[in-house]
């Protein structure tokens, strides 16, 4: 009797109301999950967010459509504190059968199905990661770069480039003379690269401030 009821109270069955996650209405969009899906009590699913069959989102998980959708396949998995977002120019799609690690960050990509996403690993607007290809703890792919078919990016590597080249972090003048081309600041801010010695951030933190500001109008979804 003890065991049973100690059972009970563990898994809601006393009367407890099970807790759902933040879900959380932005811009008039709301978040669609699939009934068969699992979402975290502490996970935050914000604004046009699609989340599909028997996918499985963990602890402290943040979905985020920063104007742009995010799309997230079947069988997908998103470990703890990882950051997923979509922008007005780069909505993010995961295929089916993906994994993104605890505290990957992806913003504004395509990652197709049975992609490999593991622990720190970083990817970035306008880029694409091919089906089967891995980023493996903390790598990263930059903006505008397009990761083949089950290419790997080692531990700590990066790939740059369409097609991406795979370097190592200590080739940075190699990274930054491709990286240069691919317009970080006019992909991900809009804004154009200044000379050297001066400085873009007084623009980009205004116009970051006033888009992000949107975010004063959200409003927490009840349990519907």
């Amino acid at each position: 009797m003890r065991i049973e009821r100690r059972c009970a109270m563990t898994n809601g069955l006393a009367g407890a109301p099970e807790r759902r996650s933040m879900r959380i209405e932005h811009r008039g969009k709301r978040p669609k999950i699939d009934p068969s899906a699992w979402v975290a009590p502490n996970a935050t699913i914000s604004g046009e967010v699609s989340i599909g069959p028997d996918a499985r989102i963990l602890y402290g998980a943040v979905l985020t459509a920063e104007g742009g959708p995010v799309t997230v396949g079947a069988h997908v998995i998103v470990m703890e504190n990882a950051v997923i977002r979509g922008t007005r120019r780069h909505p993010t799609r995961i295929g089916s059968h993906v994994l993104v690690g605890p505290r990957a960050y992806l913003t504004g990509c395509t990652v197709e199905d049975c992609a490999f996403i593991a622990t720190g690993a970083s990817i970035f607007n306008g880029a694409v990661i091919g089906t089967r290809a891995e980023i493996r703890i903390n790598g990263t792919v930059h903006v505008n770069s397009h990761l083949a078919e089950g290419a790997t990016v080692p531990i700590g590597w990066v790939a740059v480039g369409n097609p991406a080249e795979i370097l190592p972090p200590d080739a940075h003048d190699r990274i930054w003379a491709i990286q240069k081309t691919l317009d970080f600041p006019g992909t991900v801010f809009g804004l154009a690269r200044v000379a050297p010695g001066e400085t873009m951030m007084h623009e980009l933190t205004r116009r970051y401030a006033k888009a992000l500001l949107r975010h004063r109008d959200d409003r927490i979804l009840d349990d519907e």
